[in-house]
C-alpha cells in the first residue's frame, strides 16, 4: 500500500537542504538602470561539471498530473544543478529526496506558488516537473555537454500524493 505524502507550502528554509528557492528577496534588492528596475541579485548559482560543458536555457512544457499521483521514481543530475522557474504563473509541486547511500530518502513534497522558482543543486534527487490544472511553460537552467547527467531511481513501493488544495 502506498505511503501518502504531505505538500508542505515551499519556503527558503524547508527547501536549504535541496537547494535554492528563487523568488523576489528584498534582501538581495538593487536597483539598476538609473532607479527603473529592481534586480533580485544572486538568488542561486548555477553548476556545470566536467570537460566541454555549458549552461544553457530552455523552455520546457509540463502537461498536468493526474491525481491521486503514485510516485515511482526520482532522478538526480550528478554534474549540474537543474533550476525552474515557471513563465505561466500557476502553481506547481515540486518533490525532493535525501540522499541515502546513493538513493532517495523518503520523498518530500513543497507546493510552489506560480512566482516562485527552485533551483536543484548538483546531486539533488527530485522528481520530474509535475504541473498542475493545465499545461504550463518554465524557464530551465541546466548543464548541457558530454557526459551521462541523468540517474533515476524507481521505488519498490510508491507513495502517494493527493491533488493539493490551491
Amino acid at each position: 500500500m502506498p505511503q501518502t505524502l504531505t505538500i508542505r507550502p515551499l519556503t527558503r528554509d524547508a527547501f536549504l537542504p535541496f537547494g535554492e528557492v528563487l523568488e523576489a528577496d528584498p534582501s538581495t534588492m538593487k536597483l539598476i538602470n538609473g532607479g527603473n528596475t529592481q534586480r533580485f541579485h544572486a538568488l542561486a548559482r548555477a553548476e556545470a561539471e566536467g570537460e566541454g560543458v555549458r549552461v544553457i536555457l530552455n523552455i520546457f512544457r509540463g502537461q498536468p498530473r493526474r491525481f491521486p499521483y503514485e510516485l515511482t521514481m526520482m532522478e538526480r543530475h550528478p554534474f549540474g544543478s537543474q533550476s525552474f522557474s515557471p513563465l505561466s504563473g500557476r502553481p506547481y509541486l515540486v518533490i525532493v529526496s535525501a540522499d541515502e547511500g546513493g538513493r532517495p530518502g523518503e520523498p518530500q513534497a513543497f507546493l510552489a506558488r506560480g512566482d516562485q522558482g527552485v533551483n536543484y543543486r548538483r546531486n539533488v534527487w527530485h522528481h520530474p516537473l509535475m504541473t498542475l490544472a493545465e499545461a504550463s511553460d518554465f524557464l530551465v537552467v541546466d548543464r548541457d555537454g558530454p557526459g551521462n547527467n541523468l540517474e533515476e531511481f524507481f521505488f519498490d513501493q510508491p507513495f502517494l500524493i493527493h491533488q493539493p488544495s490551491l
